[in-house]
């Protein structure tokens, strides 16, 4: 075992350490003993000793493999391959004990015995393995019923919520909606052919449990079309402390419906006069607040679908963004045929016009929402719009082409000025 006296630092707060548990790994594993002593030496000359080192995978696969080397394979030959690869999850991380001890007894036959459960996107991720190690290991996986998931410019392994099978709020079934599409992009997610990475997320409600809004290029957020159903005794129970806020899971014991429902509702659609809570429903955005607050009061509508977003991603070219609405509303139903197109459709405008390793959403920042609309044959709706214009009726008039014309400049905030 190597020597770590910095490592050893990190063992030493109040908090559970990362460093103790491969330290227990390495124990029976000379892999993560040496990535111990990497690790240790890396800290010492506060640079990595990891380098780049090629594209690595199984036979007839593209992706779902990441080739890992050290620059220190005679001090650390454990590290002198230590590749990670991504197994793909079952929809919404459930997994019974049998599937979870045949995983880690795999991975402690062929790996390091260091594994990540989940990687951003969702896959199980085995970190360390060598290139000899690659063929057998997955062999093992297939032979139980796994899969590997998405790397490099593919669709990405999708995720969900738990969805219907535990959340009272799902607007559609986001488990069967994942391993859909999941078998339908099976191509796209094993043989890299877009310009960069596409995730897709799937959450059944506007809580957005999976954050896909800021963390999938194709988020498909549940939503309901008509109006919030108002139980008004069941309001009234709340505003007496007879019903407790948010299920109990709060330390308040009453609601103040005015401050804590009303005055936070960030479109202002509500009003409430002591005896009844009204609700302006073409104002409401579902945020959720109100319902979250009061279950037993307030419930979705029952027109349900999804809406469907597109173009989040972390910090590239332009920076972070959210995704923003593509479609409102659509149906949700098995087996999402609808959902399907337009994603190939998507994917078909993507591939065309994106330039290498640009996202989708840097696309339609680059090529502008009409391009995309009129690519995949999509109505353009006022949800599309993410920012108005500042100043969107500006009438110009005769007298103004007039100064224009004897060289007066415009300014926004003064008129014509010399």
């Amino acid at each position: 075992m190597h020597k770590t006296p910095l490592l050893d630092q990190l063992e030493s707060g109040p908090w559970p350490s990362f460093v103790t548990d491969l330290k227990r790994a390495a124990a029976k594993k000379p892999q993560t003993a040496d990535l111990l002593g990497l690790l240790e030496r890396s800290y010492v000359d506060k640079i990595t000793h990891w380098k780049h080192g090629g594209i690595v995978g199984v036979l007839g696969y593209g992706s779902g493999i990441i080739g890992r080397y050290t620059d220190l394979p005679d001090e650390f030959p454990g590290c002198e391959h230590f590749h990670t690869i991504r197994v793909n999850h079952p929809s919404a991380w459930m997994y019974t004990t049998k599937a979870l001890r045949e995983l880690m007894d795999i991975w402690d036959e062929h790996g390091s015995s260091v594994l990540n459960m989940h990687g951003s996107t969702g896959d199980i991720i085995f970190l360390g393995t060598r290139t000899e190690e690659l063929e057998p290991c997955f062999a093992k996986l297939t032979e139980k019923g796994w899969d590997l998931g998405g790397s490099g410019s593919a669709f990405r392994s999708p995720s969900c919520c738990i969805g219907p099978a535990r959340c009272e709020w799902a607007m559609y079934d986001t488990l069967e909606a994942c391993y859909e599409l999941t078998q339908e992009f099976q191509f796209d997610l094993h043989r890299p052919s877009y310009p960069y990475k596409y995730k897709l997320k799937l959450s059944g409600c506007p809580n957005d449990c999976v954050a896909a809004v800021a963390r999938a290029d194709c988020s498909v957020i549940g939503v309901w079309k008509d109006d919030i159903r108002i139980d008004q005794s069941a309001v009234q129970a709340y505003a007496g402390g007879e019903l407790k806020p948010r299920g109990g899971a709060t330390k308040y014991d009453k609601l103040d419906i005015q401050k804590d429902v009303v005055e936070l509702c960030p479109t202002q659609c509500m009003s409430w006069d002591g005896k009844t809570l009204k609700i302006n429903n073409r104002e409401c955005n579902h945020c959720m607040h109100c319902i979250n607050l009061m279950p037993q009061a307030l419930r979705p509508g029952t027109e349900r679908g999804a809406a469907f977003l597109l173009g989040s991603h972390a910090p590239i070219l332009e920076g972070a963004q959210l995704s923003w609405v593509i479609v409102p509303f659509m149906e949700m139903e098995k087996p999402f045929d609808n959902l399907k197109e337009l994603m190939s459709n998507i994917a078909e405008w993507w591939s065309e016009h994106g330039k290498n390793r640009e996202r989708v959403g840097e696309l339609i920042l680059r090529l502008g929402m009409r391009s995309l609309l009129e690519a995949i044959g999509v109505e353009p709706a006022p949800q599309q719009v993410r920012i108005p214009r500042a100043n969107p009726f500006f009438f110009w008039y005769q007298s103004d082409f007039d100064a224009e014309a004897k060289g007066r400049r415009y300014d926004t905030r003064q008129g014509f000025v010399r």
